[in-house]
């Protein structure tokens, strides 16, 4: 026998077990449908009989009941009816009734029926078979007022049922079976007149020929399986991501090819110092933290400002320098700005312009046409920069946040082969507000140059592609979440950036007990204090204003916790020379004063402000020595201070306080969620938080930190990097697909 008569077989076995379980479904359906017909109708015989037997019953009149019962049975679909009083025995009955088969089931039923009190009756039903014949009996209460006479018992022959049950079964298995064998029949005839000829296709193709015309669409859905297939394997089997596993991840997909990263900010700083030596510096940024791990598995190229004091005689003649010192794992290559370009494009559009128009923070934007200028200008800068480290025409290139929203389309014009990932690091606003802009299309088309546009959520990837859909002429596919604009294709994704893991800073951090104990004698506390925090760089955006005034809120509001409660702010000076940013300052001093002058006494302070920047280790301490932690973002896309104060408590206790406008808040669902506008509600949330049980703190924060540990940076970088990675090679399917002519 051939092995397709066999599959055949099968199938047709498999295809008649279904129209059989399918059949019998049906059947049972059917039959349910009769049973509840024949419940409804004995209902309403009886109540259309109710009050004749009621009064025939009261009356004694046998003869009178027996007629009003045979009447009732005159529908062929009743057997037979009885009367029974309260006692248990029959006053009435039709002839047919089966008395002998059913006073024992009818007993037993009415005895269960008549327990309690006469107003707590009720009806029965019961299925029994007489002589091979299946009978259905209901029984009804018969009242008169509210005394009950005894029981009305009607009696249906189901055998029709059955009957029609058979009837419809065997016709649904008919049919059932009928399609089947159609379909198998077309089915197995199909397959026989298009095998041999698709075999040869694909045998042809994998030799390296361009396929039939009619199979191009069948082997990109293919491929494009294939290329799924292995990106969920890589990137989604169990185990913790850490560099090593990121370094082999790459490796094996990127096959060794160069990765050239374009940020602002520098890995290695070079600072003079007073006494004229330099001190190297790595900047405790989560954007080095998340990027740095890439170009050490990949030998790559980091493009950045060259902002330190000391930084161009620490760079070669070509303006570069290998990295880290002391190992020299990829090359950095500084890109040298004019005061004037950086206070134009950094300070200016970027944030001044930008920056405010992505936030929901009620900072007004300004958009300047100089400062316009020198932002296309330096972007233009960055990306011929990259031009000159890219040492192929297909480089692997990561353009990070908002400093650099033109320099896709500039590169994709000089390397249009390049694999492009732009990653926007803050929110992007909905598409009226971004509207706001007078130069929305030329960002928007320069983002369009990328072949990846990443965001923290899926919400700020719905406004991209909303804001490309109102203000650019592009085809959006929903669908694949991608945008076609002047013949080229940008794919849009979220990855949810996140901190290393494991966390080295926790690590060698004292344990918490240690930091508690630290802070309480330097800040002068008593043993029973409970310590808040909150860690930010002071930007308008952070809502360090509402937190603040949150922690006076509580202290109104719960007289017990004042002497107790400490709220400590570490808010770092940022941007200086923006006139918003210096203002800032002296509001949250402002209102830091207000608090401790309404609540102060006997050298208590409930808030302590340090307007200044602390090193890592620092910070990690007060993570550490806290309670709680509030991060109370006006608007963030992520808020990484919310991740590094779960990954800092290894104790597993303390409590975060998240704003709902983070993008962290999406998942950081151990947290307690605020809307830091509403002062009630976050000055609530404080207090349930320093009076939380260390039970529920520590089952918050294992919930949070498994969390951490599963989706921590290595993840999201080698989720772009194999994303890109995919996309390189359907761009090389495709373009061995196109090589025949049409």
């Amino acid at each position: 026998m051939g092995q397709h008569v066999r599959i055949t077989l099968l199938l047709l076995a498999v295809l008649f077990g279904v129209a059989w379980l399918a059949s019998a479904a049906v059947g049972q359906t059917a039959r349910d449908w009769f049973e509840k017909d024949v419940l409804q109708r004995a209902a309403l015989a009886t109540s259309g009989a109710h009050d004749s037997l009621a009064r025939g019953w009261r009356k004694g009149d046998r003869t009178d009941v027996e007629a009003l019962l045979t009447e009732l049975t005159r529908d062929d679909r009743l057997m037979a009816a009885a009367v029974y009083g309260p006692d248990l025995l029959m006053f009435a009955s039709t002839a047919e009734f089966p008395v002998k088969l059913l006073r024992e089931l009818l007993g037993k039923q009415a005895r269960e029926a008549v327990e309690g009190p006469p107003e707590r009756w009720r009806p029965w039903h019961a299925k029994v078979d007489l002589e091979n014949t299946h009978l259905h009996a209901s029984a009804f209460p018969i009242l008169e007022g509210p005394t009950p006479l005894g029981f009305l018992i009607l009696v249906h022959n189901l055998g029709y049922i059955e009957r029609r049950t058979g009837q419809v079964r065997m016709l649904m298995f008919v049919a059932f079976a009928l399609i089947a064998l159609a379909g198998s029949t077309a089915t197995v005839l199909a397959a026989r007149l298009t095998w041999r000829g698709s075999v040869a296709a694909f045998r042809q193709f994998l030799r390296g020929e361009a396929p039939a015309a009619e199979l191009k669409p069948l082997l990109r859905d293919v491929q494009e399986l294939v290329e799924r297939i292995r990106a969920e394997e890589e990137t989604d089997f169990g185990g913790v991501w850490t560099p090593e596993r990121l370094k082999q991840v790459l490796g094996s997909k990127l096959h060794g090819e160069k990765v050239i990263i374009v940020a602002n900010r520098e890995p290695y700083i070079h600072s003079r110092q007073p006494d004229g030596s330099v001190v190297v510096q790595h900047p405790a940024s989560g954007l080095v933290t998340a990027l740095e791990p890439v170009l050490e598995a990949c030998s790559g190229v980091w493009v950045g400002h060259g902002s330190g004091s000391a930084d161009r005689e620490n760079a070669d003649a070509s303006s570069r320098l290998r990295v880290p010192p002391g190992e020299e794992r990829y090359l950095l290559r500084r890109v040298w700005l004019s005061r004037e370009e950086e206070q134009g494009y950094y300070y200016g559009l970027a944030n001044e312009g930008l920056w405010p128009l992505c936030h929901v923070a009620h900072e007004r934007p300004s958009f300047r046409s100089e400062d316009w200028k020198q932002y296309q200008a330096v972007n233009r800068k960055f990306a011929m920069t990259v031009v000159e480290e890219a040492d192929s025409d297909d480089p692997v290139v990561l353009v990070q946040d908002y400093h650099f929203a033109l320099a896709p389309r500039y590169l994709r014009s000089r390397i249009p082969k390049a694999t492009l990932i732009t990653f926007w690091h803050i929110p992007w606003p909905e598409a009226e507000r971004f509207g706001i802009c007078p130069w929305r299309r030329e960002l928007l088309e320069g983002l369009l140059g990328s072949s990846i546009v990443g965001f923290h959520t899926r919400a700020h990837c719905n406004n991209f592609m909303a804001a490309v859909d109102r203000y650019l002429e592009a085809r959006i596919d929903r669908e694949e979440i991608s945008i076609e604009f002047r013949g080229h294709v940008t794919h849009v994704r979220p990855y949810p950036i996140s901190i290393e893991w494991p966390n080295k800073r926790a690590k060698a951090s004292p344990p918490c007990a240690d930091c508690r104990a630290s802070l309480m004698a330097e800040h002068g506390l008593a043993a029973d204090a409970w310590i808040g925090v909150g860690v930010d760089r002071l930007d308008y955006t952070k809502g360090i204003e509402e937190r603040l005034l949150a922690v006076g809120k509580l202290l109104e509001k719960h007289p017990e916790v004042r002497g107790r409660f400490t709220f400590i702010q570490l808010a770092a000076p940022s941007r200086t020379a923006i006139p918003s940013y210096r203002n800032l300052g002296e509001r949250v001093q402002a209102v830091a004063d207000s608090v401790n002058a309404a609540y102060s006494r006997n050298g208590y302070r409930p808030i302590i402000l340090f307007q200044a920047h602390h090193e890592p280790a620092s910070v990690f301490r007060y993570y550490r020595g806290a309670d709680l932690c509030y991060v109370s973002s006006l608007h963030d896309g992520m808020n990484l201070v919310a991740k590094e104060f779960v990954a800092s408590r290894d104790d597993e206790q303390g409590v975060l306080l998240l704003s709902q406008f983070t993008g962290a808040s999406r998942e950081m669902t151990g947290a307690l969620i605020v809307n830091p506008y509403d002062l009630d509600e976050a000055s609530d949330a404080l207090y349930k938080a320093i009076m939380m049980a260390s039970s529920e703190q520590r089952a918050r924060m294992q919930s949070m930190r498994q969390f951490l540990s599963e989706f921590n940076v290595y993840r999201w970088a080698g989720r772009m990097l194999v994303d890109a990675s995919r996309l390189r090679q359907r761009e090389r399917f495709e373009g061995r697909l196109s090589d025949e002519p049409s």
